[in-house]
């Protein structure tokens, strides 16, 4: 199946609002599950997270690493209006800070970092260079990076075979972005040559379901 790219923001709120209350539990805890099996991270840091959306991904790593203090970016006003909600309700504003960035324009609030992390944000980028750009840019010497998002199925029955398996019970507007965003995921094959010209070939590679794959290693 050829990609189908898709809108590199998600600026409305009703879209937004469906997002953030939707079930993403199990591949959110295979996240943190892999970020912890995959990477070793010291007691403290400063982590970067890229693409944070409602925040999720952004708070569970801040509760796995408790000692850790994470900036996480998104250009979606909508989003990050959700996610500094639920970082008040858990108790973790004071290490979790939610600010608004559009790549490559804008920068982060730090120059350097021990940990870059990004979920499902590759996939949204027309140029996936600019995601890979930003890892670097951002990443100290010997930085851990760890990067999941969705992977291209073969054909359209796949994909939507995959949003009536994990999103049946999820309203008609997360389907359409879930089918969406499948069909304008990168493959394990284009995603290595995507590393290939960032010179971040030297990282790894892996599919770890049906439906994601994960890169990570040391810059």
């Amino acid at each position: 199946m050829e990609r189908v790219p898709e809108p590199e923001l998600m600026l409305d709120d009703a879209q937004a609002r469906a997002y953030a209350s939707a079930d993403f539990d199990a591949p959110h805890s295979l996240c943190i599950e892999h970020l912890q099996r995959r990477c070793t991270l010291p007691g403290r840091g400063r982590a970067l997270d890229l693409g944070c959306g409602p925040g999720d991904i952004t708070l569970r790593v801040a509760r796995a690493l408790p000692h850790w203090r994470i900036d996480a970016l998104d250009g979606s006003p909508a989003m990050l209006e959700l996610a500094a909600v639920a970082a008040r309700r858990a108790g973790l504003e004071s290490r979790v800070r939610f600010c608004r960035a559009l790549l490559p324009r804008d920068p982060a609030p730090h120059h350097d970092y021990d940990l870059i992390v990004s979920n499902s944000l590759l996939h949204h980028l027309a140029d996936p260079a600019v995601l890979w750009s930003a890892v670097r840019r951002h990443g100290r010497a010997g930085a851990s990076v760890f990067i999941m998002d969705l992977l291209r199925p073969a054909s359209d029955a796949d994909a939507r075979g995959l949003v009536a398996r994990y999103a049946a019970a999820e309203p008609d507007i997360l389907q359409r972005d879930f089918y969406n965003s499948l069909c304008a995921a990168y493959r394990p094959d284009e995603v290595r040559q995507q590393l290939v010209g960032a010179r971040l070939d030297h990282l790894d590679l892996d599919v770890v379901s049906d439906r994601h794959l994960i890169v990570w290693g040391s810059l």
